[in-house]
């Protein structure tokens, strides 16, 4: 029998930033459309600019829903839900209108996700302060989507094929990390991470490893002892709970190991832990995935890029790997059965 290609949909992100080239010069790539069906929801005036831009050859075919895409090499099947007055001088400017739209895009793919209308979403970068501007107080897509599906417990993962870490915290300075973590918001991260390895990355028995915050994890409270009385607790907590779960590792050393293949995810306490080891080894094919939520969703590891915007010169690497990620991850769970 022919493989049924999932339906995956791709937000053009923010108009003034460089997601709709780097779609238009994802989708020139025709192995994609042996993976999945892709499908792009932005504005069509903007990925014509985008168009002209990158030099693209490739077509649009306008759709209203996602069962009248054609889903062929060299045409994209854009569902184009805005009508802005876009040109040259746009891009890298974002506006009050460009933030209406993004949000937009994203509210349109999430319900067509819940709703089973494909089976998952690729979010193109946004600009959290041209969101603001346009009356939506979120810290970026991952809120939004989240307060769209019912969701209060969800997890980032930053995902590649030699690296993967969950985050505890996120977006918070360094200074409020160690009164933030506690041991029932690090159980869940564990939890979260291995339920996904399991659903969404087809890992039947995952092994979770778990850094301490602090160096050499605390060394016996020599230099901290969050890992004795808050991070422990929270793995025997989740090993209780049947995960094969270790740790605290110390921070400058379970990377290293993990990409030894020791574990299939790391779960780190803050940002930049998990990210500096991650982006080291996945600067161009890293992507950032959504863990917790009942929708799949995946997205570029990279920012809006205002400064080469409709330059034609953006790297479509980051999104290439999330389209392909969602494409797994879609046909894990079915595989799995949920």
């Amino acid at each position: 029998m022919k493989k049924i290609r999932p339906i995956i949909g791709i937000t053009a992100g923010d108009p003034a930033g460089i997601g709709p080239e780097i779609i238009l010069s994802a989708l020139s790539m025709p192995y994609l459309y042996e993976l999945c069906r892709p499908l792009v929801i932005g504005d069509m005036g903007v990925l014509s600019a985008a168009k002209k831009c990158t030099g693209s050859a490739i077509k649009f075919n306008p759709v209203i829903n996602p069962s009248e895409g054609r889903f062929e090499a060299g045409f994209i099947d854009l569902v184009s839900l805005s009508e802005l007055d876009f040109n040259q001088k746009s891009w890298g400017n974002p506006t009050m209108q460009t933030g209406k739209a993004m949000v937009e895009y994203i509210k349109a793919a999430t319900g067509m996700a819940i709703n089973k209308e494909i089976s998952g979403i690729v979010t193109c970068p946004i600009n959290k302060k041209a969101m603001q501007m346009s009356g939506f107080d979120y810290n970026g897509h991952t809120e939004l989507i989240a307060e769209s599906t019912g969701t209060k417990d969800y997890v980032m993962m930053l995902a590649g094929d030699r690296l993967r870490v969950s985050l505890v915290t996120i977006h918070m300075p360094l200074s409020r990390v160690s009164g933030s973590i506690t041991t029932e918001n690090i159980s869940k991260t564990i939890r979260i991470t291995g339920e996904a390895l399991i659903e969404r990355f087809g890992i039947d028995s995952p092994e979770i490893a778990v850094a301490g915050l602090n160096p050499h994890a605390g060394e016996s409270g020599i230099f901290g002892n969050e890992e004795e009385n808050i991070i422990r607790p929270a793995i025997e907590k989740a090993a209780c709970e049947g995960l094969s779960v270790s740790g605290p590792y110390p921070p400058d050393t379970i990377f290293y190991h993990a990409l030894k293949g020791s574990c299939d995810a790391v779960v780190c306490m803050y940002h930049d832990q998990g990210l500096i080891p991650f982006k080291m080894i996945h600067f161009t094919d890293g992507v950032n995935t959504t863990l917790g939520i009942p929708i799949i969703r995946t997205s570029v590891d990279h920012g809006t890029a205002y400064d080469i915007a409709g330059k034609g010169k953006a790297d479509p690497g980051s999104l290439i790997a999330a389209i392909k990620m969602a494409a797994f991850q879609a046909e894990c769970k079915r595989k799995k059965g949920f």
